[in-house]
C-alpha cells in the first residue's frame, strides 16, 4: 500500500490592509513558490451553483443574489461591514469552505514549501494552527492609511475605519514567526523576500529529515 505523501512545508502569509501583502506574494511566486490565495478561494466557493451560495441566500435573503444569479458582493459588503454579528454569520458559511479549498490544493503541491496568502489569518485562528510558520507583512499604520486613501480615493476617516475593522497590529505581531517591514522601497522588498525564500527552503529541507 503506497504511503501518503506529507504536505509541503507551509508558510502562512498575512498582513493588515495596505501593508503590501499582495506585492510580497507576487515576489514569492516569481521565485517559483506555489501561492494559494484565500481571497481566490473565497471567490471560488461562492460561485453560481456552489452550495455556499444557496446557504448565503437562505441566511441573508434573496437580496444577496444578483440578477445574473451570482453573489451580489456590493450588497453583501454593505450588509456585513458595520454589523459584527452578520459578518460572523457570513464567515461561518464561507471560511470552512475556504480552508477545505486550500487544503485540497496544498495536497497537490510538489515544491519544497508553499505560501498560503491568508489576509484574515489572525481573525480565523486557530483554524490554521497547522501551518509551519507565519510571515507577517507589516508597515506603519500611517503609511497604510495613506496607501488606502490613494488606492481607494477615500478620506482619512474612511481609511481608518477599514484599518480598525481588522485585527490589531499587536495581535498580528504576536502570531507571527517572521515580520517583513514593507515601509521601504522596491530594492529592500526584493532583498527581504529573497532572504526569506532561502530561509524557508532550509527550514523545509530540515523538516523532511
Amino acid at each position: 500500500m503506497p504511503v501518503a505523501r506529507p504536505r509541503p512545508y507551509t508558510v502562512a502569509l498575512t498582513g493588515g490592509v495596505a501593508a503590501g501583502k499582495s506585492a510580497v506574494a507576487r515576489r514569492f511566486a516569481a521565485l517559483g513558490v506555489p501561492v494559494l490565495d484565500a481571497d481566490a478561494a473565497a471567490r471560488a466557493v461562492v460561485q453560481t451553483g456552489q452550495p455556499a451560495l444557496a446557504e448565503i441566500a437562505a441566511a441573508f435573503g434573496p437580496e444577496a443574489i444578483a440578477a445574473d444569479g451570482s453573489l451580489d458582493r456590493g450588497w453583501m459588503r454593505r450588509r456585513v461591514f458595520a454589523d459584527v454579528g452578520e459578518r460572523r454569520r457570513l464567515e461561518a458559511i464561507v471560511h470552512p469552505r475556504v480552508r477545505a479549498w486550500i487544503e485540497a490544493r496544498l495536497d497537490e503541491v510538489r515544491a519544497p514549501y508553499a505560501l498560503l496568502d491568508i489576509p484574515l489569518l489572525v481573525e480565523t485562528w486557530p483554524a490554521y494552527a497547522w501551518v509551519d510558520r507565519v510571515l507577517l507583512v507589516d508597515a506603519p499604520a500611517a503609511l497604510r492609511r495613506a496607501r488606502l486613501m490613494q488606492r481607494d480615493r477615500s478620506d482619512a476617516a474612511d481609511a481608518q475605519r477599514l484599518l480598525d475593522a481588522q485585527a490589531s497590529d499587536a495581535a498580528r505581531r504576536q502570531r507571527a514567526d517572521d515580520v517583513l517591514d514593507n515601509s521601504g522601497g522596491e530594492p529592500a522588498l526584493e532583498a527581504a523576500v529573497a532572504a526569506l525564500h532561502a530561509h524557508y527552503r532550509l527550514l523545509a529541507a530540515a523538516a523532511e529529515r
